[in-house]
């Protein structure tokens, strides 16, 4: 990065890519203006928290979204351009949707990084995002999927827009440094019938079917990926799920883009969700279940997350992103490595070996779910390859 003022960075989910923004960050920060562009707003807010608590120096942080956030915000050009010409070290955090009016803002930008950056080979988005490659001084992209296309100009292998690849990191390497754990895939049988008049009932005795399996499991920590918000809706308003759930020992989080966040059964803002999640996570005994309906499968940092159970079928690249929430290491098994206890890469030793991914199985389905998320998984950590998608 320090030789190219654009390029690609490579780097499959847990492998530091946060770290890698944040350093280069520390090393050009001079009064200058640098832009932090992720998917969603909860995961914006994350990298803000990650970014202030991380770097010493004084920063001026501005929210250019339309969630809510302690710090200054708007998404009106002119408010943005005002704000930028009036402080210096400003760190903008913004979403795809919002960074068409940092464009229209007309401000002078040092450096953007743009987390998840296969999301900017949407045709919505791309128009944003390669004029800010030819409005920042520096500019870098940031994924552990890229998306490339030979039928149009937005793929990510379009070098004018996106640059060279500068790091390709293989998830090996990651294992064996002891940064991350692999994957395992496990099928759940259930014997249920299953049609769209059901399904809120059907998904909601398979997740207490499994967490009935899982419960001896010490500090379980379950991320669903349910079919849609009304489905989810029904599941918690019409069954016994979250009784279910309590009676287990259980803490339930949902969110969806249509409902809104909640922790149990009260309605928060999503830093409360955010922070709600963050602490439990760190809690090692700590049991809870997250439904979420595409918006927890992309970038968002949860420590400690256990299992992940599939109740839909997900395209290639939310299948990997979803990998990639349960792949992170158990806090004490970092500290762990860190202190020369365990030696890194030695699984068998370690308190969590690797991340569980779950596929509800029938006779009629799910077969084919195991057989191309198995394929994704060997070609990430066994042969090395990084997830490609085509856009």
């Amino acid at each position: 990065m320090n030789q190219n003022d654009i390029g690609q960075i490579i780097v499959p989910t847990g492998g530091g890519k946060t770290y890698i923004m944040i350093e280069d960050l520390k090393a050009n920060l001079n009064n200058n203006v640098t832009v932090i562009v992720a998917p969603r707003i909860l995961l914006a807010q994350q990298l803000c928290d990650d970014f202030i608590t991380s770097i010493d120096e004084d920063l001026n942080v501005f929210h250019a979204h339309s969630g809510r956030t302690k710090f200054n915000s708007s998404t009106k050009p002119d408010e943005i351009e005002d704000y930028v010409n009036n402080n210096s070290n400003v760190i903008i955090f913004t979403t795809y949707h919002s960074l068409s009016k940092i464009v229209d803002s007309g401000i002078n930008i040092d450096t953007i990084y743009f987390d998840e950056a296969h999301n900017g080979t949407a045709r919505s988005f791309f128009v944003s995002v390669s004029a800010m490659s030819q409005i920042a001084s520096r500019c870098y992209y940031f994924t552990a999927t890229p998306k490339i296309s030979y039928k149009h100009d937005r793929g990510m292998n379009n070098v004018n827009i996106w640059g060279e690849i500068l790091l390709d990191v293989d998830a090996r390497d990651l294992i064996n440094g002891g940064a991350i754990i692999p994957p395992t895939i496990q099928s759940f049988p259930v014997d249920l019938h299953f049609s769209k008049y059901n399904a809120h009932a059907h998904h909601s005795l398979t997740v207490q079917s499994f967490i009935k399996s899982i419960n001896n499991y010490d500090g379980a920590k379950v991320l669903i990926s349910v079919p849609s918000s009304k489905i989810l809706r029904r599941m918690i308003s019409e069954t016994k799920l979250l009784s279910t759930l309590e009676d287990l020992g259980y803490e339930v989080l949902h969110i969806t883009s249509k409902f809104g966040a909640y922790v149990n059964k009260t309605k928060v803002n999503r830093t409360e969700f955010f922070n709600t999640l963050k602490e439990w996570g760190e809690e090692t005994a700590k049991k809870f279940v997250i439904f979420h309906y595409s918006i927890l499968s992309e970038g968002i940092n949860v420590s400690g997350l256990s299992h992940t159970l599939l109740l839909r079928n997900l395209n290639i690249v939310e299948m990997s992103q979803t990998i990639g929430r349960v792949i992170r290491l158990h806090k004490e098994d970092k500290q762990n490595i860190a202190k020369n206890i365990i030696p890194s890469g030695v699984l068998n030793l370690y308190r969590k070996p690797y991340g569980n991914c779950v596929i509800p199985t029938h006779k009629n389905y799910g077969t084919k779910t195991i057989n191309r998320i198995q394929r994704i998984v060997n070609d990430i950590f066994i042969d090395g390859h990084h997830t490609r998608a085509y856009c």
